[in-house]
């Protein structure tokens, strides 16, 4: 998350800045799935504009960690499920077999 650091850092210090704008643009497009104009990337200078490129790189693979957390929990709930019917007979065959206190 290091270009996500320097974004912060970016915005922070100068937040009138246009490079720092254009960048939080990106970022707030990027977290409410909305659009920016390319154009105003390409506004950017070349170590702004790889900043940029960094910022999407490390959204797009924090998103697909965020799916395989997702797919674990999933998993796991699936494989609590699978084995919690197997279970449940189990537990009311010996209850049945008990015979009542008198």
């Amino acid at each position: 998350m290091l270009a996500i650091k320097k974004a912060r850092k970016l915005i922070e210090a100068n937040p009138s800045d246009s490079a720092a704008q254009i960048i939080a643009a990106l970022v707030l497009a990027l977290e409410n799935e909305t659009s920016i104009s390319v154009a105003q990337l390409y506004a950017l200078d070349d170590k702004r504009f790889g900043l940029a490129l960094e910022i999407l790189d490390e959204w797009r693979l924090d998103r697909h960690y965020a799916s395989k957390l997702r797919l674990i929990d999933s998993s796991s709930l699936a494989q609590e499920l699978k084995t919690t019917p197997q279970e449940a007979p189990a537990a009311s065959t010996q209850a049945a077999s008990i015979p009542p206190v008198a």
